[in-house]
């Protein structure tokens, strides 16, 4: 593969994976306006959401002539499970947390993954990925400091697990080197046959559906879509850091729709990952294009 071809893969799977972050954004502020209790949200979210990986199957299958497999073989099969499992433990969080801790908490995403990677892949961190990870834990622990006096650890102890399972996924997916852009999606199937199963007594419970509703159709559907799709061009660290976006933007929806304030010691541990993964893109960024610069020269040489 030519150095060019190399980068032009890797714009591409920035603009998946930047479109896929923006999309994720918006979850927490739909699941918020729809007003429901935890076990109901979770039950339409996740169905709605398996629906539209079937419809996007047979458009891709029957209509595009390209082969795409709901689930790519046992790999597929694990790193569904943790995406299942992710569903429980992020609308868990949502319930037990103010939305600011669970976005800035979830920011983890790209360092756990970064350690997976080095354990399983052999992809050793950079030293500064080694750094950006200390500035991170005192972030968070700024952060979950909060909470413990709170009363929220429950819905961030939720929101570290959700960070390790989405880390897990996406190491797997970059290790089988698979189409993964559907199994996300179609393994929704699991957290909603277990959300119906635990419905309260008087069934569903949601003030306003078409939220959830658009929600699990479109919105996570396209997140998870391009996040799932984003291994096969970029690192998994890569991946994780487009986490950021939701990080950085959900409070700022939030705020704006239900006056959320985030606490001050929030704001200042969210404020640390921030600058501390900011830091960690930018300085990636000129590695990769010195790195472009230098092969280039070779080639032309």
């Amino acid at each position: 593969m030519t150095p060019s071809t190399d980068a032009a893969r890797h714009r591409r799977g920035l603009a998946i994976t930047g479109l896929g972050g923006l999309a994720l954004s918006f979850d927490i502020p739909l699941i918020r306006s729809a007003d429901g209790e935890v076990w109901s949200i979770l039950a339409v979210r996740s169905l709605s959401t398996f629906l539209a990986a079937l419809a996007t199957w047979v458009v891709i299958n029957r209509l595009l002539g390209r082969r795409v497999a709901l689930i790519p073989g046992r790999a597929g099969l694990i790193a569904g499970i943790f995406y299942g499992i992710n569903s429980f433990t992020f609308l868990l969080a949502v319930f037990n947390t103010s939305t600011a801790n669970v976005v800035f908490i979830l920011a983890f995403t790209s360092m756990f993954a970064a350690i997976l990677s080095w354990i399983f892949l052999r992809e050793r961190p950079s030293n500064a990925t080694f750094l950006t990870m200390a500035v991170m834990l005192v972030g968070v622990g700024v952060i979950v400091s909060d909470g413990l006096e709170s009363g929220h650890i429950f819905g961030d102890a939720m929101a570290a697990s959700s960070a390790f399972l989405l880390a897990s996924a996406i190491t797997i997916s970059r290790a089988s080197g698979r189409d993964m852009s559907l199994v996300p999606l179609t393994t929704a199937i699991f957290p909603a046959i277990a959300a119906f199963m635990l419905l309260p007594s008087g069934g569903l419970t949601i003030a306003e559906p078409a939220y959830i509703l658009f929600n699990g159709l479109v919105m996570i559907p396209l997140a998870f879509f391009c996040l799932a799709t984003g291994p096969r061009y970029l690192s998994a660290p890569e991946v994780g850091m487009f986490y950021l976006l939701e990080t950085i933007l959900a409070p700022i929806w939030v705020w704006i729709v239900f006056a959320e304030t985030p606490t001050s010691r929030t704001l200042l541990g969210g404020t640390i990952l921030i600058l501390a993964l900011l830091g960690h893109s930018f300085w990636q960024m000129r590695v990769k294009a010195a790195r472009a610069r230098i092969a280039c020269v070779e080639v032309a040489g």
